[in-house]
């Protein structure tokens, strides 16, 4: 059957009040964004929209959360729009927004099985956290894993680089994300855009990169803090390792890798083989990390969608996964994703990659504004239990056992019982500590 051309206002027309909807694309990279307007420009409401994040507002979904269009939200992160936040925790119920959190690769592999006719899916994603909560664990070979849902839609939005009359897509990049797994479509195809619509959309991504804290900032103590943290993790890597770097600090440790370390690096929004950033005015709009920067790629580089991302992160498939964190404990478990009723990023891709890599690394500030951060217990929201093997700060270098948390490197500045000052967890010292 061929595909029908039409208008977006025409392509929109059949969604009405309380319908519930996909939308594509990944932090404004892929995203349907003159579905969207059409969308607004209708005014429906009640809607249920499924999609990865909130944009911000006057920008991808951010958009249909300003206009008040949206009675729930499911999706992975929200930390970017603070309107989705205000609405979470307002207690004026006709402003209130129901907001479900879903683990990244949970989500896209819950929209995948949606379209593939599944009844569900077992994932160790989210064991022993709240997204466990009401629902079935399963244990097979000696490992728990949750009993995960299929999510259908009455219509899907996404962006496309090139439809044919049969409606087969092609997609540039980074652009496929979610776009690819999503059933009963409306694709805003791209096929004859100019270079000046790329250089528009090339700013409005540039700015998403800005406020996920991604560029660095030189010439101050805390760029040089983030400096020696970094420095200190790329050590860890090995030639030939396929590193997951998050967004914020981690990001900086691809700068420091000693020479001869050749490590392949995996984004989660579909992209293996990534580059170095993008140099000003030579970025390709549908080209990106996981925090919404322009990246170059490397020679045998390859895209894929979400689901396909987190299928090589859930099977172990990379090497090292290096994160920040708002709090890890004693046990090895990490809080990363919430400060309930203050800060809502939204779970991201943080509760799968620290499931599935090999290693775990926790690169971040010893203290926050001297508040312990390494604590017995952690008191947040869990992200993941048992699953960080180090720490790495601008103190030193600490080790996660059984028994506790070894410090085995202390850096230049500092003593043992300063460190141990602004841990609250009890140090073990290492026999052999190293000092830096």
């Amino acid at each position: 059957m061929k595909s029908k051309i039409m208008t977006a206002a025409e392509a929109v027309a059949e969604i009405k009040d309380g319908a519930s909807v996909m939308v594509g694309g990944f932090m404004a990279c892929g995203t349907p964004e003159i579905l969207i307007d059409a969308l607004v420009e209708k005014g429906v409401k009640h809607l249920t929209v499924i999609c990865n994040d909130a944009g911000v507002p006057g920008r991808g979904v951010g958009k249909l959360v300003s206009s008040g269009q949206i009675k729930t939200l499911i999706a992975s992160h929200v930390g970017l729009n603070p309107e989705v936040a205000r609405r979470m925790n307002t207690d004026i119920e006709e402003d209130k927004l129901e907001c479900i959190l879903v683990p990244q690769g949970t989500l896209a592999e819950q929209i995948r099985a949606g379209g593939a006719g599944l009844g569900g899916f077992l994932t160790p994603t989210g064991v022993g956290t709240i997204v466990a909560e009401g629902k079935e664990v399963i244990h097979v070979d000696g490992r728990d894993y949750l009993l995960e849902k299929p999510l259908k839609a009455d219509f899907a939005l996404i962006r496309g680089s090139v439809t044919d009359e049969f409606g087969n897509t092609t997609y540039n990049g980074t652009t496929r994300t979610f776009n690819p797994m999503m059933r009963g479509k409306l694709c805003d195809s791209r096929r004859m855009r100019d270079r000046g619509n790329r250089s528009h959309r090339s700013e409005q991504c540039s700015d998403i990169g800005h406020l996920c804290g991604c560029h660095r900032r030189r010439g101050n103590a805390m760029a040089d803090i983030k400096e020696i943290i970094a420095a200190r993790v790329a050590k860890e890597l090995k030639d030939g390792d396929v590193v997951n770097l998050g967004i914020g600090l981690p990001t900086m440790v691809a700068n420091f890798l000693p020479e001869g370390v050749n490590i392949i690096l995996q984004s989660e929004n579909g992209m293996m083989g990534m580059g170095a950033a993008a140099e000003k005015g030579k970025e390709d709009v549908d080209i990106v990390n996981a925090g919404a920067q322009y990246v170059t790629v490397n020679p045998g580089a390859m895209f894929f969608d979400s689901a396909t991302s987190f299928g090589i992160i859930r099977g172990g498939h990379v090497d090292a996964t290096i994160l920040g964190a708002l709090e890890v404990d004693q046990h090895g478990n990490l809080a990363n994703w919430i400060v309930p009723g203050k800060m809502v990023p939204g779970m991201g891709g943080a509760m799968d990659l620290v499931v599935g890599a090999k290693k775990v690394i926790i690169a971040m500030q010893h203290t926050q504004k001297g508040a312990h951060k390494i604590l017995k217990e952690c008191r947040l929201p869990y992200t993941a239990v048992g699953v960080v093997d180090m720490i790495i700060t601008e103190m030193g270098v600490m080790e996660i056992t059984p028994e506790g948390i070894v410090l085995t490197e202390i850096n230049e500045g500092y003593t043992i019982e300063e460190v141990q000052a602004a841990t609250e967890a009890e140090l073990i010292i290492s026999l052999k500590i190293k000092r830096n």
